[in-house]
Formats: structure tokens, C-alpha cells, sequence
């Protein structure tokens, strides 16, 4: 087999991003003092040498001679000031940088984190911003601030690090590994060139010990090691260079609302980085695992947003078995590798059943387990325990339910007892049990099974009144009873969590399958918005307000849930928010990194890699933040929004273009039509002349007047021509206004006649109209053009000395007149286009004219209500106008003495 060497599309696509962007170079070490910035500044002087433009946006020179003396004389940006509970912090000035826009900035201390009031929480969200604009940049960072290293630094050192860099950040930067033996950094410990002399010397006995140095070191090389390995594969794959790839490993991390889970989750990281493996971070919902405070759905949230920052796969799914559920996902996505932890202390559920991880451990086949011990704290819990639950006031009044059922059930059983016997009874007792369950939960379906049973022995097992069991068999059917409610209410609390659960997403799911029909359905713009803001509002319960861009390309706001809150909703900061989130395509606001102090959230309204607007929410609840769940579904909202907003988008775009191109096909076959149609009696009329001017006395009185007849046919036929083109244009613009009257159809066709007057003398035209045809109310002069426009196209497509039939008839409701010609006959298929504008059929000889008249006939007749059509005849073709008769008319004035109706002309 031939191995396909092209280069992986994937990888190309990725290494045209990264050339699109600015490049990060991080010096990385193994700790603090090994020479970080002094190589970051060296490397920076290097650059400037070679003409670079470069500024310093943040620098950490820590007092030391030859850092500062590789510092004085490059270009800087000051810092910015920040005002926090009455002191002055200095930050990076971000918003210069990105004003000045220099090749490189150099940015120290990649880990650290901002004063509150800046843009971002973090500096390496800075760091990133800066790249997206295209800006590259140098920045430092040890070891222990790598996110997926936090855990085994916290191991090595007994240091809990607290500011962290995720991975993906790292994923593609270039890393410029700085490196010094332990010993000589000790002795810079020691001559105070780290930290001052007491922190230095608490330092070298807590922290920088040689054996943490060593493993830190090992670290940072084998971090750097990793990161060369895979951009090489990387670069391998771009460019189809062949070589030994690994095979596909595939890590799955279970996580549940523990701060343990944060651990899980970066030794995940750690294993899929060593197995080159795609890493999914799952976590199962249950009706007995429910997070139930707000700090559990907080954990959860940050478990998820740790997964994502760490380039992980994050999957969120409901089911009643979170093993069975973990193992499916396992064996759907060829998962290689299960990590899940070990929980601190069994529950006697746990215990009788067998716990998540024996079950896991047990089925899972050959895909290997690894079982992560922790040393958890009070309040800390692994996957496989239960979640803590809320300790609300003790809830009296369903235990008191639980007795007054009871006694119900006990009256009940005395007044039931002679009929059904003791044996029935204890069924009757079994009813308040499963009622508890479903109603009130386990507890006090517990409750209620044990006070049954009480109740039962106490009122009906002899001797009665008593709790002395006589025979021993009824031991037997108290410990079955027990069992039997015991078990009944468990599983009727379970089916009725499984179905408040159920009922929870599908009114979500019914959210957005009533969104996306909505949206769908609506073709309005502001329409689709005010509904998505309201459905959204319904939803998420919050105030929602969406914005669009203006023709100048701010932010305008275009709906919002509660239009009298909307101005208090989108002040001049929050405005700032949303105008960030616009220009970067990313979430920014409360309960993110970005802009955290927002009282708003605000997700990007993205469309084929387009931002077309913002979305934004504010919980009515102020101490409410966004989870995991709650944002995969607002930027359903929101996917669904920005498709809409495109959708009409571009169907208004299609309409412009639609109508340019009509236009513009009109103006070509207007141009064409107009060309010919004028410069035929144009020179007929210029040669009229010229032979009058030229020949004055050649001439003879009947030559002369048969050129001016010449000159007459031409002005008429180019007046008729600019007719019809006002004509067109009136009826296109809406701006033709009928003038009604009571009008006689044989005036109309009268004048209609003389007006063609001389071409009708080479044809034998018939006029027959019809007896007692009532007055019409028509626009005479709209229609007595009609009545021409229909002659006038008999004569262009028929022969001289051919038959044209003017009939006229009519019946209690209408007026019907049509002319038949001996012409050219239509395609059928062109029937209903011959009343198209500039449209003629092809006909054997050359036919002058525009082809609006019979345009024309039907938009006049439209406007009075009737109809236009065309057929085929045998010997022709007929054009027919039918005009509706009101109510009202005069009657027919009587024709004089001796004149017919009908007639010939």
C-alpha cells in the first residue's frame, strides 16, 4: 500500500492562522532568578539592531544592574494607572500598545494577574489580544505557572501555585527554554540578586531546596521537549513529510462539582501530552448528583472553563447511571484511557450497590482505568460520591403529611379489616408510600414506610395495641414490607427527578425549536430580534437586549426583553463591553476573564467566521453567573440569531442584486429597443427633409406632400414610442391616477381608430359590437390607449391586406373587448410573457416597436380591476380585455335613427 504523503489541509489551515496572527515567544524556566528577562531583553536589543520596530510594554527589571542597563535606551509604553479602594495601580497600558501597533512588544510575567478595572483578568488574555492584532510578542514564564504543571509543583514543593497560564495558550508559541545549574542560581539567591536578603534566605529554605530545583528543571525541559516534538509532527504533517506517526489515544477525565475534579482534569492534560492523545473532560448529570448550591454550579462551571482552557473536549449529558453513561461515551468516541477519582469515603448505597468505580473498572474491557486518589478536604467530594446537598429548614410539613396519610390509611384499614383481612392491610399502607415518594422525595418516603409499618403492627398484628410480635412468621413480613417500601420509594424519587430532569431540558429544547421556528417564519429584521430577545429573557431569566451594527459600524441597540430598562441595561461601560466583544469574536463580561466587572454578559452573534452582533444578558438575580449548560444553550440562542440576522441579510442583498440586474437588463433592452425603434423614423424623417430643403423646385405640390406624410408618420410613430415609455414608467412608480368616468365604448374606440388612421387602410378591419352595451367607468384616455396599443400590435404581426376583427360584447358583470388578428401565431409556452415588458416573440420578418404595449394594456387594465389574456386561434391570434361592469350605470344611450350597431370600417 502506498502511503498518501500530501500535506494534511488541517495543518495548513492552522500554520496560515499562525502567520496571519503575531508570533509569542516565551522564555521559559524552571523558576524564578534563572535569567528570564535578561534573555527576553538580550534577544529584544538583538531585534533592534536589526531594525525592528519594538517597545517595551511591561517590564520587571527587579532592581538589578544588568537587567536595567539592558533596559535604558529601548523605546517604552508607560504604564497605565488604576484606581482600586483609594491606591494607585500601575498596569500595562494595553490600549496603547494596540494604538501604536510596533512589530514586537515585550510583555513580562506572563501569569500574572491584573488590578481589577482592567480589560482583562489575566495578562496572557492581554498577551493574546496583542496577537490577534498581529503584534508579536516576547513574554516570560516559569515552570510552575504552567496550568496542567500546578498539581506536581504543589507535590514537589508543598507550594500551592495560585496564577497559571493554560496550555492552549502555549500550544503555539515558541518556546526558548532558559536553564542555569541549581547551584548557581542558589548562590544569586544568596548574593540578593532574586529577592532581598530575608525573603531570599526563607526562599532557599522552603522553596529553592537543590532537589526541587532539579525536578522543576526536569519540568521545564521536558515541557519544552514536548512542545519541540510536537510542533516538528506538526510541521511533518503540514508539509507531508512521512514518518512513524502514533497511534490514535483518545484520554476521558469524569469530573462532578469537586474542586478535586481541577486535579483530574490536569492530569488528564499531562497523559494526553505524553500519548499525543485528544483529551474529553465528562461530566454525567443525575437526579441523585444534582448540583445543588450555587457554589457546586460555580465548581462546575470553573471545572469546565478549566477543561476548555487546557484545549479539552468538554461534554455535558444527563442520564440515571453515570458509569453506563461514561462507558457509552467511551465506547462512541474510541476513548483509550479513563481517568476518574477516587472518592474519599463510601456511602452505604455505594457499598451495597458497588460504587461508580467498580462499576467502571468492572465493564470497562480493554480500555484502561486510572484510578486518582486525593487528599480531599471537608467540603471536597470525587466522582462517584454523592454531591453536597443544601441543608434548608427541616421540612415539617410534608412529615406531617406523611402521619396524617398514615392515619387516613390506619382508619381506613379498621373500617376495611372484617372484609379483606389483615394481609390486605398492610397492601393499603403501601399507598402512602409511593404518594411520598412522588410527591415529597426519599426522606419522606423512607418515613413514611417505617411509620406504616409501626402502624401495622401496632393496630392490626395481635396482640393489637402493642409492638409484641406474637408469631415469629410476622418478623418475615415486616422485614419484606420494609424492603418493599423502602425500594418503591427509592425508585418513585428517582423516576421523579428523572422526569423533573427531563422536563428541565426539553423546555429548553422546546425553547429553541419554538426560536428557530419563529425565526424562520418571520421575515422582518426587528421582528426576529424583539422575539429572540423576549424568548431568551423567558428562558435564562434575565434582561436581554441585542445590538447590531449601525451604517457607521457602532454598536446600535435593536431589541431588547424590557424596553424600559433598556437604557439602564446598555450604559456608556457596558456599551464598551459589548463594542469589545463585536470587534474580537469572543464572550466577554460577568463570569468571565474578560471585562469581569460588567453587570452583563455578552456573547458575539457569530456567522460563517463573521460577527454580525451581540447578544447580551443580565440575570435578574445579581449573584447568578453563567454554567456550563447555560452557555452551551445561550450560544445556541445565539447561533441561531446571528443565522437569522445573515439570512435576512442576504436576502435583502439577493433582492438588491436581483432588482440591479432587472434594471440593468431593462436599461440594455430599453437602450436596444429605443435605438432602433427611433433611428428607423429618424431617417426617414431626415431624408423627408433634406430632399424638401435640397429641392425646392424639383418637387412637385404631390411629392412634397408625400414627403411631409413621410416626415408626419415618423414624428407620430417616435411620439407613440415616448408615449409608451411615460406610460411604463407611471405604472411601474404607482404614481398613474385614473381619472373615472361614465364612458361609451364606441367613443373609445372611435378615437382609438382615428388616432392609427393611415397603417389601418392596409389592413380590412371589422368592428362588431354588441347591442345594449352598458357605459363604462373607466379612464377614457388610459383606455382608449389600450384599444390602440392592442390594434397597433394586430398590425405589427399581421400582413397588409389581412383581416383585423374589433368585437366588443358584454353580459350582466362585464365588458368584454377583443382583437383578432390573422398574424404570426404565440408559442404556448409564451402566452402569458407576450404581456411582459420588451418582450416580442420571434416572428419571420423584422417587427418595429419596444415590445411595451401590451405591457402597458396590462397594467392599465390591472389598475381598473380586469383581466388581459391572449390565445390562439385557428387563423391567428386574439387578445382579449375583460373590464367589470358597477353597479349604477347609466343606461345605453340609444343610437340615432338609421345608424347600425353593427358595422363595418
Amino acid at each position: 500500500m502506498v502511503q498518501d504523503r500530501r500535506a494534511d489541509p488541517d495543518d495548513l489551515l492552522a500554520g496560515i492562522k499562525e502567520e496571519n496572527g503575531g508570533r509569542l515567544t516565551v522564555f521559559l524556566g524552571a523558576a524564578a532568578g534563572v535569567g528570564k528577562t535578561y534573555a527576553m531583553l538580550e534577544a529584544a536589543r538583538e531585534k533592534l539592531a536589526e531594525g525592528v520596530e519594538m517597545v517595551a510594554g511591561w517590564v520587571e527589571p527587579h532592581a538589578r544592574p544588568e537587567t536595567l542597563a539592558l533596559l535604558e535606551g529601548l523605546p517604552s509604553i508607560p504604564p497605565r494607572a488604576l484606581e482600586y479602594r483609594g491606591k494607585t495601580l500601575v498596569e500595562m497600558d494595553l490600549d496603547a500598545i494596540l494604538k501604536r501597533r510596533p512589530k514586537l512588544v515585550l510583555v513580562d510575567e506572563l501569569a500574572h494577574t491584573n488590578a481589577p478595572g482592567a480589560r482583562h483578568m489575566k495578562r496572557y488574555q492581554d498577551v493574546e489580544e496583542l496577537l490577534a492584532a498581529g503584534i508579536d510578542v516576547y513574554t516570560t514564564l516559569n515552570v510552575q505557572h504552567v496550568e496542567s504543571f500546578k498539581d506536581i509543583v504543589a507535590q514537589i514543593t508543598g507550594v500551592k501555585v495560585r496564577e497559571s497560564v493554560p496550555d492552549q495558550v502555549l500550544e503555539k508559541a515558541r518556546l526558548q527554554l532558559v536553564d542555569i545549574p541549581p547551584e548557581e542560581l542558589i548562590q544569586r539567591l544568596q548574593e540578593g540578586k532574586v529577592y532581598v536578603p530575608d525573603q531570599a534566605v526563607r526562599a532557599i529554605k522552603n522553596f529553592f531546596r537543590p532537589g526541587n530545583i532539579n525536578a522543576l528543571r526536569e519540568l521545564s525541559m521536558r515541557f519544552t521537549a514536548q512542545r519541540v516534538d510536537r510542533q516538528l509532527e506538526t510541521y511533518m504533517r503540514a508539509h507531508g513529510i512521512a514518518g512513524p506517526w502514533p497511534a490514535g489515544e483518545r484520554v476521558m477525565v469524569c469530573i462532578s462539582p469537586s474542586p478535586f475534579s481541577e486535579r483530574l482534569i490536569r492530569f488528564g492534560r499531562r497523559i494526553a501530552v505524553g500519548l499525543r492523545a485528544e483529551l474529553l473532560v465528562v461530566y454525567v448529570e443525575t437526579p441523585r448528583r444534582l448540583p445543588a448550591t450555587e457554589k457546586e454550579k460555580n465548581q462546575l462551571a470553573k471545572n469546565m472553563h478549566l477543561a476548555q482552557e487546557l484545549n479539552a473536549e468538554t461534554i455535558s449529558i444527563g442520564g440515571g447511571d453515570v458509569a453506563e453513561e461514561l462507558l457509552e461515551i467511551a465506547r462512541r468516541r474510541n476513548v483509550t484511557q479513563i481517568i476518574i477519582g477516587k472518592p474519599g469515603k463510601y456511602g452505604f448505597l455505594d457499598r451495597l450497590q458497588g460504587s461508580v468505580i467498580d462499576k467502571v473498572v468492572r465493564r470497562s474491557q480493554n480500555v484502561s482505568v486510572h484510578v486518582i486518589p486525593g487528599d480531599l478536604g471537608p467540603q471536597e467530594e470525587a466522582v462517584g460520591t454523592r454531591s453536597q446537598k443544601r441543608r434548608p429548614s427541616f421540612p415539617f410539613g410534608r412529615y406531617l403529611g406523611v402521619l396524617l396519610l398514615m392515619l387516613l390509611v390506619t382508619l381506613a384499614g379498621h373500617w376495611l379489616e372484617p372484609a379483606f383481612g389483615v394481609v390486605n392491610i398492610a397492601m393499603l399502607y403501601l399507598l402512602p408510600v409511593l404518594f411520598a415518594a412522588v410527591k415529597w422525595g426519599l426522606k419522606p418516603a423512607v418515613a413514611a414506610s417505617v411509620l406504616g409499618l409501626m402502624a401495622f403492627d401496632f393496630f392490626f398484628i395481635p396482640p393489637t395495641l402493642s409492638f409484641t410480635v406474637h408469631d415469629f412468621r410476622y418478623l418475615i413480613t415486616f422485614a419484606i414490607f420494609l424492603l418493599v417500601g423502602l425500594l418503591t420509594g427509592k425508585l418513585s424519587t428517582r423516576l421523579r427527578e428523572q422526569v423533573k430532569h427531563a422536563r428541565k431540558r426539553e423546555i429548553r429544547t422546546a425553547a429553541l425549536y419554538a426560536l428557530s421556528r419563529e425565526i424562520t417564519a418571520v421575515g422582518s429584521l426587528d421582528r426576529v430580534l424583539q422575539s429572540v430577545a423576549r424568548k431568551v429573557s423567558e428562558t435564562m431569566e434575565g434582561q436581554v437586549i441585542v445590538l447590531l451594527p449601525d451604517e457607521t459600524g457602532g454598536l446600535m441597540l435593536r431589541a431588547c426583553s424590557n424596553s424600559e430598562n433598556a437604557c439602564r441595561l446598555l450604559d456608556d461601560n457596558e456599551r464598551a463591553v459589548a463594542t469589545w466583544v463585536f470587534e474580537h469574536g469572543e464572550m466577554a463580561g460577568k463570569g468571565t476573564d474578560t471585562l469581569g466587572g460588567s453587570s452583563g454578559c455578552y456573547l458575539p452573534l457569530k456567522a460563517e467566521r463573521q460577527t454580525c452582533g451581540v447578544l447580551g444578558i443580565r440575570f435578574n438575580s445579581p449573584e447568578r453567573y453563567l454554567q456550563d449548560e447555560q452557555q452551551r444553550l445561550l450560544e445556541a440562542f445565539s447561533g441561531l440569531v446571528a443565522v437569522a440576522v445573515t439570512r435576512i441579510s442576504l436576502e435583502k442583498e439577493a433582492r438588491e442584486a436581483r432588482l440591479l440586474n432587472e434594471s440593468e437588463k431593462l436599461r440594455t433592452a430599453l437602450l436596444n429597443s429605443i435605438s432602433h425603434d427611433l433611428r428607423t423614423p429618424l431617417a426617414s424623417m431626415i431624408g423627408a427633409v433634406s430632399s424638401l430643403l435640397e429641392g425646392e423646385e424639383i418637387y412637385g405640390v404631390e411629392a412634397r406632400r408625400d414627403l411631409l406624410q413621410t416626415i408626419h408618420q415618423g414624428a407620430v410613430r417616435m411620439n407613440r414610442l415616448v408615449n409608451n415609455i411615460l406610460d411604463m414608467a407611471r405604472l411601474e412608480s404607482g404614481m398613474l391616477q385614473l381619472h373615472k368616468e361614465w364612458c361609451d365604448i364606441e367613443d373609445i374606440i372611435g378615437v382609438a381608430v382615428r388616432r392609427l388612421g393611415e397603417p389601418l387602410r392596409t389592413r380590412t378591419l371589422h368592428i362588431d359590437i354588441g347591442r345594449g352595451i352598458p357605459l363604462i367607468h373607466v379612464d377614457f384616455v388610459l383606455i382608449e390607449q389600450v384599444v390602440v396599443n392592442l390594434l397597433d400590435n394586430a398590425l405589427k404581426y399581421s400582413k397588409p391586406d389581412s383581416e383585423i376583427l374589433l368585437a366588443v360584447h358584454s353580459d350582466k358583470r362585464e365588458v368584454e373587448v377583443s382583437v383578432h388578428d390573422q398574424g404570426t401565431l404565440i408559442p404556448e409556452s409564451d402566452l402569458e410573457r407576450v404581456f411582459d415588458k420588451f418582450y416580442r416573440i420571434n416572428a419571420p420578418r423584422q417587427i418595429s416597436g419596444t415590445g411595451l404595449g401590451l405591457a402597458i394594456c396590462k397594467g392599465i387594465i390591472d389598475v381598473h380591476g380586469g383581466k388581459i389574456g391572449a390565445k390562439n386561434e385557428r387563423d391567428g391570434v386574439t387578445v382579449r380585455v375583460v373590464l367589470p361592469l358597477e353597479k349604477g350605470a347609466p343606461g345605453k344611450i340609444p343610437l340615432p335613427q338609421g345608424v347600425s350597431a353593427r358595422g363595418d370600417e
